[in-house]
């Protein structure tokens, strides 16, 4: 379980950005001196006095405006997917938060995740395309077309907020939660405002997408020209055990489980699991990117330990007997048409148009 200041102090947040309560109204100071910075930032980037870099095959970043994880990782693993069929040769780029290190490299599928991220690796064992980290996207999207030159688009894994890399299409990827309070870090959970202002006339932007991957949770508002598509995130039917091979989670119903997750949100994953028919003789909820350095195994006797997939490829190698449940992102077909309307508008197709069918 967290514990310590930070934790506490994680939890308190985490629950002042649900309302405005006392906590969040007393925080709007630092809200509107970090919208003041964000936006002066914002500024200079549209008027060219901080460069961004135009990478030579088209980019699109999936990414959220609030605080903490809200389905990135499923849905870039199913844009990727959706990519493929339609005849591109796509590859990954980012930052690799939490990761040790600041230089560029290539996640390999037998990587330390704590030199390339948990995240990362876990992208390149289910996507199976290049994946490169770097703090700079554009660095690493270079180092990744030098050494996969078939590779015709990047798909960066978040860094909505890294505006140093020039893109053709935003993905903007909301949970439950939505806007939660609506205001600003540190007051709220959002990153930028929402809705975004619209650019002027005649400025060149990306298109936006906006992808709900949970039901629930109070009206979003969308801006104009937006569109937004519900997708529906689930558990895999099988949980994974460190060799590859599946185990039903059919099977593992009326078995007393012990269930961790260092992500975002541990408890939406319990209940999910719980929601599936499993029993959860004890939860260990996780700080995100938890790296078990000092992680305790839950000493119920009999439990089997069950995971998310991103802890397992940190987990594995200190409890090999762990089983890892994959999330699935039911996306619609209409989002990949609005995707590859977004693409087409802007002069972007696979290098081999004959491929380019599903």
């Amino acid at each position: 379980m967290p514990t310590g200041a930070s934790a506490r102090l994680e939890t308190a947040l985490t629950g002042a950005w649900a309302r405005r309560g006392p906590l969040a109204w007393a925080l709007t100071p630092l809200a509107g001196l970090y919208g003041a910075l964000a936006g002066l930032r914002r500024a200079l980037y549209r008027a060219g006095w901080l460069p961004r870099t135009r990478l030579p095959v088209p980019v699109v970043v999936v990414g959220n405006v609030v605080a903490g994880g809200a389905g990135k990782t499923p849905a870039t693993l199913a844009i990727i997917e959706y990519l493929r069929a339609s005849g591109w040769q796509p590859g990954i780029v980012s930052r690799g938060h939490g990761r040790a290190g600041t230089d560029c490299r290539e996640v390999t599928p037998d990587a330390d995740p704590r030199l390339v991220g948990d995240e990362p690796l876990l992208l390149r064992h289910r996507a199976g395309v290049p994946v490169f980290v770097a703090p700079h996207r554009a660095e690493a999207g270079a180092a990744l077309l030098a050494a996969y030159p078939a590779c015709d688009l990047l798909v960066c894994d978040d860094g909505l907020q890294h505006l140093a890399l020039a893109r053709d299409v935003e993905v903007v990827v909301f949970d439950a939660r939505g806007t939660g309070n609506g205001w600003l870090l540190p007051a709220g959970p959002l990153r930028e405002p929402w809705p975004r202002a619209r650019p002027r006339s005649g400025q060149a932007h990306p298109a936006e997408l906006v992808l709900h991957t949970e039901a629930g949770g109070p009206p979003l508002p969308v801006p104009p020209g937006t569109q937004a598509f519900h997708a529906r995130r689930t558990l895999a039917p099988e949980a994974l055990r460190a060799d590859g091979t599946c185990v039903p989670l059919a099977a593992l119903r009326d078995q007393p489980l012990a269930a961790l997750a260092g992500i975002a949100r541990p408890a939406a994953f319990f209940t999910m699991l719980q929601s599936a028919g499993l029993t959860l003789a004890e939860t260990q909820a996780l700080p995100d990117h938890y790296d078990f350095r000092s992680w305790l195994r839950p000493s119920g006797k009999g439990q089997k330990l069950i995971c998310t997939e991103k802890d397992a490829v940190k987990l594995w190698p200190l409890a090999p007997d762990a089983l890892a449940v994959p999330l699935a992102l039911d996306v619609p077909p209409a989002f990949f048409a609005a995707l590859d309307e977004a693409l087409a508008v802007r002069g972007r197709r696979p290098r081999d148009p004959a491929a380019s069918a599903p």
